[in-house]
């Protein structure tokens, strides 16, 4: 079972994302929503389009 918890923000400005997996409350980096499978289709759209979006900035750096 996999629940999103909402976001915290990091001492250096980033985002973590919490999520409650099995029971166990984890915060995950933006950058490793992949290794915890079903985590970003728990996203609410909204974060998934700030994700997106987050996304198309850092390729026009």
């Amino acid at each position: 079972m996999i629940k999103y918890l909402g976001t915290r923000k990091t001492d250096q400005g980033g985002t973590l994302y919490v999520f409650l997996i099995n029971g166990q409350e984890k915060q995950v980096r933006e950058s490793a929503l992949k290794q915890y499978p079903g985590c970003y289709e728990a996203l609410p759209e909204s974060v998934k389009v700030r994700i997106a979006a987050n996304r198309k900035w850092l390729q026009n750096l």
